[in-house]
């Protein structure tokens, strides 16, 4: 896919973040859930059950002089759901460290919305970033995949995947107009984005599909 055509398809790209986090995002930058275990000197065995297993509740990481992270929860996969999906592709250990290896960002916001407005997250508070797409570009493009599906969820259905779901931005199917030939779902780049703030244009403080402020 040329950056032209991807830049004009979605010039704003988007971020759900915990609530009350973008001080902390300001300072540190967006951080993989391997990043984040890295900058907080977390070893094994606890590094390996936040990392290479299945996360079923959201958890704190901290420690003396550095800033709090939040790790996001796993709800919407499992290992047994992994395997049918994965079709012996991966393992869900392999797909674990594959996926806590990058920074996620939505390419529409109906898909962000999805995700404000799912069974687990519909009654929480989350801050949301607005990213400009050509931006971050101009200064990650080499670092960066694209994805065609929710590559962190098997629920209703295991939709078949496998590493290969992640492109590079030149390797991504397109139309012979240059358009994609499936619709960019993920934006996403390896390990962290510690300058993210550069590139974000909008905070909103949102509770499901309701914006309750604008923090930036």
């Amino acid at each position: 896919m040329d950056f032209q055509h991807l830049i004009q398809r979605y010039p704003q790209i988007f971020h759900m973040a915990e609530a009350d986090t973008w001080p902390s995002i300001k300072q540190i930058g967006l951080l993989s859930a391997s990043a984040a275990l890295t900058y907080h000197a977390v070893g094994n065995p606890q590094r390996f059950l936040l990392e290479s297993s299945h996360r079923p509740q959201k958890i704190m990481l901290s420690s003396r002089g550095r800033a709090d992270i939040i790790l996001r929860d796993q709800k919407p996969m499992s290992d047994a759901r992994l395997l049918t999906a994965l079709q012996g592709s991966a393992t869900p250990k392999q797909w674990y460290e594959i996926l806590n290896s990058k920074v996620f960002f939505w390419a529409e916001h109906h898909r962000l919305e999805g995700l404000l407005n799912a069974r687990a997250y519909q009654n929480l508070e989350h801050d949301v970033l607005t990213i400009d797409t050509r931006s971050l570009l101009s200064e990650y493009a080499n670092k960066i995949w694209l994805c065609h599906m929710n590559s962190g969820n098997t629920f209703p259905y295991a939709t078949a995947r496998t590493p290969e779901i992640f492109q590079r931005i030149q390797n991504y199917p397109t139309k012979a107009n240059g358009t994609p030939s499936k619709e960019v779902v993920e934006i996403v780049i390896d390990d962290s984005v510690p300058n993210i703030a550069d590139h974000v244009i909008q905070v909103r403080r949102m509770k499901g599909s309701t914006v309750i402020r604008q923090i930036y």
